[in-house]
């Protein structure tokens, strides 16, 4: 019997719109650990690789909290509310894919990239660079960009003037100029300064 590791990560604290998305994973033992790496590290093309095979070989799970939520309490309660939703979504799935992968474990322990933990069901520990250090954060973090990514994408078709697509809400020249001639779009963070 075993303690599986569940690596924890969000991306999106710094945008100034979109919402903060977290991923939390669980690696096999034969997982090919060479294509993870801190998906800042990684180009998009590989993180969108390694997203593919994380989905097909481990157990994930994804959380993400809104740009209201965020504006509603702050950026540190918001991305520890999705690894918790992160958490939540893998461990009702942890039994069926353990069994799935004659994986047998006495319990999860979960170590989550920074220096706060989510308020989750199972022993969890913070580190700061987890994602340099660990394969499950690694993993997490590769889901929580490519997924925040995703919605970004999606939100520059609903407003193209934004230019979503390019900058995905992170605070470049072109965005807070594009903000302070419009106005906010309304998927801004409003809390934050532009």
């Amino acid at each position: 019997m075993s303690v599986l590791l569940c690596g924890l990560d969000e991306a999106g604290r710094g945008p100034l719109a979109g919402p903060v998305v977290a991923g939390a994973v669980v690696l096999p033992e034969d997982f090919p650990l060479a294509i993870l790496n801190d998906s800042k590290k990684l180009s998009e093309k590989k993180r969108l690789v390694a997203e593919k095979i994380i989905k097909e070989k481990a157990c994930w799970g994804i959380g993400i909290a809104g740009h209201e939520f965020i504006d509603n309490s702050n950026i540190l309660q918001a991305s520890l509310h999705a690894m918790k939703l992160a958490y939540e979504m893998l461990a009702l799935r942890l039994d069926g894919w353990a069994r799935d992968n004659s994986i047998t474990y006495e319990r999860v322990s979960a170590i989550a990239d920074g220096t706060f933990c989510p308020d989750i069901a199972c022993e969890c520990s913070c580190a700061p660079k987890a994602d340099e250090a660990y394969y499950p954060v690694m993993a997490a973090s590769i889901l929580a960009k490519t997924c925040r990514d995703a919605i970004m994408i999606e939100m520059d078709k609903k407003y193209p003037a934004y230019g979503y697509a390019r900058h995905k809400g992170y605070p470049t020249a072109a965005h807070v100029q594009i903000c302070r001639t419009l106005g906010p779009s309304p998927i801004q963070r409003l809390t934050f300064k532009y």
